[in-house]
C-alpha cells in the first residue's frame, strides 16, 4: 500500500450529536486529552475564571455554556488521524448540525442516562437517517441516578427506530455505579470515583467475571444481577453485525462516565475498529472514489471573524478525494474559474496552524475573500462536477431588523450580508424597497440572539428587532410573474430574497390554502429553486 493511500486509509472523520447537557463537549475533550491534543479538559459551565471549553470559541458559547456552531478538531491517536466535528446540541441550531454531518462518516450519538432519548436528540437522528451514516451510542453519565439500562435500550429503538446492540453492560448507578462488563472479553471493569484538585477521575481495575473475589469487588447481589441480566441480553438483544451497523441500521452501545474519564478510552478504541476510512461521495457524474488522485472537496460551513484580529472569513472544506497540497491550483465549480486555495489551516477550535498537506476525509479551513458558498465543490480534475447539494432548512421564526446609529449603514449591511453567508441566518428584503428594511429568518429563535451579539461586537452595530408574526415561507415558482397581481390577502407579505427570487410569508398553514385557491395557477415551493 503507497503511502498516500495509507494516509487516507488512517483517516477517521466522525460528529459528536446529542441533546443539550448530555456530556458531548466534555466527551469530545476526553478523546483530545487521550490524543495529546490539550493537556486540561475545560469546563463548559464554569465560572468565569475557569477554562473554557476548547471546542467552544464564540464569545455568547463561553458566556451561556452552549455549543451555538460547529467546532472541528484533529488529533491523532494509536496509529489514526480522527477528525472530530463537534456540533451545537440546541435545536435552534439544528441546521449547523445538519450541514456539519454532510461533512461526516460516522456519528457518535451522546444520551444522558438519567433522561434517555430526549426531543433534540430524535430530530438530529433523523439527520443522520437521511444520510445513512453508521451510529454509535454512548450512554454518559452512569456515575448518577440513571434509567434502567433495559429501558434505556427499549427507549432509544422506539423513540429513534433503530436497533441496538451493547458492547458492554453497566453494574448499578450513580453512587452504585461498579463499572461495567464487557460483552467480548467477559471481563469486568470496576469504577470508583475520586476527586483530586477539582479534576474528577475515575480509578479502574480490570477482573473476570470468574475471578473468585468478584464478590467481594462488586458484592453478591450485583454479581447475581449481573448473571441474570447477561442471560437475558444474551437471549434478547441483536446480534452485532457490522453491515448492519455501516448502514445505520443497528447501533453499538456504550456505557460510561466522560466526566470522570470511565469508558471513554475503551470506547474510543472500539469506535476505530468499527468505523471505516473515507467513504465516496455522491455527485453528478456518479460516486467519488477517495483513494482517487484528483483532488476534491466540498465546502460545508463559512465562519467570519473566527479570530478578531485577522477580521477574516474561513470556507470550511470536507476533502472527498486525493491529496490537498499548499499552493496547488483547483477549479472553484461554481464560480467557473481556476483559483489557488489561500491560508489553507487546520483546526483547534479557534487554534489555527498553517497546513501543507491533507487528505481525503480532513477538514480543512481555507480564506474566503466572498466567493464560496455552501455546498460549492472544488476539485483539480479535468472533468468538472459537482458533489450533491446541502438542503437549506426553511426558517420558521422572521424578523424585521435596523442599526441604531444611521452613520453605521456600511458596517450594518457587511455584517448581516456575512453572517448571512454562513448560513446561520437567511435575509430577505421588504418587495419594492431596498436593504434600508432588512427582515431576517431563523430556524431557532436563539439564532436572534447570536445575530444580535455578534452584529453588536463583531462588526460595532447596535440594532433594534421587531418580531413578526409569521412562521411559513414559500418561494413563487412561476417564472416572471409580477407580484403586483397576486390577489393577496392580510396575514401575508411579499420579500424576494438576496438572488432577486420573489416570497410569501404567511402566519399560519390555513393562509397558504386561501391563497392558492384565490390565484388559480399559483405555485408555491418549501425551498428555493437555486
Amino acid at each position: 500500500m503507497s503511502d498516500y493511500t495509507n494516509e487516507i486509509k488512517k483517516r477517521r472523520t466522525f460528529a459528536i450529536i446529542s441533546h443539550p447537557d448530555a456530556g458531548k463537549t466534555t466527551l469530545t475533550e476526553k478523546f483530545l486529552l487521550y490524543g495529546g491534543a490539550i493537556n486540561t479538559a475545560g469546563s463548559v459551565k464554569g465560572k468565569q475564571n475557569s477554562k473554557h471549553a476548547v471546542s467552544d470559541w464564540m464569545e455568547i458559547e463561553k458566556q451561556r455554556g452552549i455549543s451555538v456552531t460547529s467546532s472541528v478538531l484533529q488529533f491523532n491517536y494509536d496509529g489514526y488521524c480522527i477528525n472530530i466535528l463537534d456540533t451545537p446540541g440546541h435545536q435552534d441550531f439544528s441546521e449547523d448540525t445538519y450541514r456539519t454531518l454532510m461533512a461526516a462518516d460516522s456519528a457518535v450519538m451522546v444520551i444522558d442516562a438519567s433522561k434517555g432519548v430526549e426531543a433534540q436528540t430524535k430530530k438530529l437522528f433523523k439527520v443522520c437517517l437521511l444520510r445513512d451514516i453508521p451510529i454509535f451510542t454512548f450512554i454518559n453519565k452512569m456515575d448518577r441516578e440513571a434509567n434502567d439500562p433495559f429501558d434505556l435500550l427499549d427507549e432509544i429503538e422506539t423513540e429513534l427506530g433503530i436497533k441496538t446492540c451493547p458492547v458492554n453492560w453497566p453494574i448499578g448507578s450513580g453512587k452504585e455505579f461498579k463499572g461495567v462488563y464487557d460483552r467480548n472479553t467477559k471481563n469486568i471493569t470496576t469504577f470508583k470515583a475520586v476527586s483530586t484538585g477539582g479534576q474528577k477521575e475515575a480509578q479502574t481495575t480490570e477482573i473476570s467475571i470468574n475471578d473468585p473475589t468478584i464478590d467481594m469487588i462488586i458484592g453478591p447481589d450485583y454479581h447475581r444481577n449481573l448473571h441474570d441480566e447477561i442471560e437475558l441480553l444474551d437471549g434478547a438483544s441483536d446480534p452485532f453485525d457490522m453491515e448492519a451497523v455501516s448502514h445505520g441500521k443497528l447501533s453499538p452501545v456504550f456505557f460510561g462516565s466522560a466526566l470522570t474519564n470511565f469508558g471513554v478510552e475503551n470506547f474510543l478504541k472500539h469506535f476505530l475498529d468499527m468505523t471505516t476510512s473515507p467513504l465516496p461521495r455522491k455527485s453528478n457524474i456518479g460516486e467519488i472514489d477517495p483513494i482517487k488522485e484528483d483532488f476534491s472537496a466540498f465546502v460545508f460551513k463559512i465562519q467570519a471573524n473566527m479570530n478578531k484580529a485577522h477580521r477574516d472569513r474561513i470556507a470550511f472544506m470536507r476533502i472527498c478525494s486525493g491529496k490537498f497540497e499548499a499552493g496547488m491550483e483547483v477549479i472553484h465549480v461554481q464560480g467557473n474559474k481556476k483559483m489557488k486555495l489561500l491560508q489553507p489551516q487546520q483546526l483547534m477550535a479557534q487554534e489555527r496552524k498553517i497546513v501543507e498537506e491533507a487528505y481525503a476525509g480532513d477538514i480543512i479551513g481555507v480564506f474566503d475573500p466572498g466567493i464560496f458558498s455552501i455546498g460549492d465543490t472544488l476539485c483539480t480534475s479535468n472533468q468538472k462536477f459537482e458533489f450533491e447539494g446541502i438542503p437549506t432548512f426553511a426558517p420558521e421564526h422572521f424578523a424585521r431588523i435596523r442599526q441604531v446609529d444611521t452613520m453605521k449603514r456600511k458596517q450594518f449591511t457587511k455584517g448581516v450580508l456575512q453572517i448571512a453567508q454562513e448560513g446561520a441566518i437567511q435575509i430577505f428584503q421588504e418587495f419594492n424597497t431596498g436593504m434600508e428594511e432588512i427582515i431576517v429568518g431563523v430556524v431557532g429563535v436563539l439564532q436572534f440572539d447570536v445575530l444580535k451579539f455578534r452584529l453588536e461586537s463583531e462588526y460595532g452595530v447596535e440594532i433594534r428587532m421587531e418580531s413578526l408574526p409569521f412562521e411559513h415561507i414559500r418561494w413563487i415558482m412561476n417564472k416572471g410573474l409580477d407580484l403586483n397581481s397576486i390577489k393577496g390577502i392580510t396575514d401575508m407579505k411579499k420579500v424576494k430574497d438576496m438572488k432577486g427570487n420573489p416570497l410569501l410569508l404567511f402566519a399560519n398553514p390555513w393562509s397558504i390554502r386561501t391563497l392558492l385557491e384565490r390565484n388559480e395557477g399559483l405555485e408555491l415551493a418549501e425551498f428555493s429553486r437555486d
